[in-house]
């Protein structure tokens, strides 16, 4: 009998629904339940064949169980050693390389000096910052927001260059971003599962959290619905996520990708409705079922995305032919759906 668990922290819907839905199904061979950790001992043979992760982030503990469960074969929905490596920033700089339109960003070091370091270990880093060309490249208003965090976490909406450094002074060791703000028509918010299953969703950023998928509004044009799914199996397949949600900011009709580098997304009853629960508790049970099928113990079971397997092949990231006709995103986008009428420009909205 192969095992399919779920490794979760404080949600409790979708974990336990997670669960009924794989054993309800009953497929042969296959059974479910949450789980369940008494000791860890290296290289050891796994219990499971596959665990969806929904808390590893928070817990150093769970992404070392995982990383020697997945040693041992286990299919781990995200792969630890990816999400590890993986943070916001380089996600910009992938989605940029193989034509996802992103915003303007740049990397800034944490105001203070991380534990155990000293002036002196800043030798390579240039001071003061040149901080007039950061500012003319994002422009403001701008958003400033940790480099690798998530979860609407330390997120500052900055003015001016005075209001920058009063609010970088209070970052402390955090490394953060600074990402020009994108005025926006629509805002979408897309699950991928298995890198192949996509499920848009009309999203409100502003709203309080259990209202952002309550949107009013005309139904976007079947051009750009394909061009947002275009976009997000493209990004998950390249970074290598089975489970993610990717967020998109239209404007002037072209899709500009905010986050995506969401391994362990919102999926609550309670905040993402009823509909989009239905879909998510359905899709990762038979994409959870598919993977333990096909997994076996004593191989790697992962999933590694073209990122990785191309610096492996030693082949570009992207072909000469793909990355010329790939959009740059720091240059004036070509709409792919019709602006909004002029008339509603003074009621756009900002991204987080």
């Amino acid at each position: 009998m192969k095992k399919i668990g779920i490794l979760f922290g404080q949600e409790r819907s979708f974990p336990q629904a997670f669960i009924d839905r794989v054993n309800q199904k009953a497929v042969k061979g296959i059974t479910a339940e949450f789980v369940k950790i008494d000791k860890v001992f290296q290289a050891e043979q796994p219990e499971y064949a596959v665990i969806i992760d929904r808390i590893s982030q928070d817990v150093p503990f769970y992404r070392a169980y995982l990383k020697n469960a997945a040693m041992g074969g286990t299919a781990v929905i995200n792969n630890p050693f990816w999400w590890s490596a993986d943070e916001k920033f380089f996600n910009n700089a992938l989605a940029e390389n193989i034509g996802v339109p992103v915003p303007k960003t740049a990397l800034i070091p944490s105001r203070e000096h991380p534990d155990d370091t000293t002036d002196k270990s800043f030798s390579n880093l240039v001071m003061p910052f040149d901080w007039d060309a950061i500012f003319e490249y994002t422009g403001f208003p701008a958003y400033m927001k940790p480099f690798d965090g998530g979860g609407w976490k330390e997120v500052y909406k900055l003015s001016s260059k005075e209001e920058f450094f009063e609010k970088h002074s209070e970052t402390k060791q955090t490394v953060m971003m600074l990402q020009e703000e994108i005025i926006f028509d629509e805002y979408f918010r897309c699950y991928c599962i298995g890198g192949k299953h996509v499920r848009i969703m009309q999203y409100e950023p502003r709203n309080p959290h259990h209202l952002r998928y309550v949107v009013d509004g005309p139904k976007p044009s079947a051009e750009l619905l394909k061009t947002i799914e275009e976009y997000t199996l493209k990004l998950n397949q390249y970074l290598g996520y089975d489970f993610n949600t990717v967020e998109f900011a239209v404007r002037n009709g072209v899709p500009i990708a905010i986050d995506f580098c969401n391994p362990a997304p919102d999926a609550a009853l309670e905040s993402v409705g009823e509909e989009n629960f239905e879909w998510v508790v359905e899709t990762a049970a038979n994409y959870a079922i598919e993977k333990a099928l096909a997994q076996e113990f004593g191989k790697d079971n992962l999933t590694w995305g073209s990122y990785v397997k191309s610096g492996a092949a030693g082949t570009p990231l992207v072909s000469k032919t793909a990355k010329s006709v790939a959009k740059p995103a720091n240059t004036k986008e070509k709409p792919v759906v019709k602006a909004k009428a002029a008339a509603k420009t003074s009621t756009k909205k900002s991204t987080k």
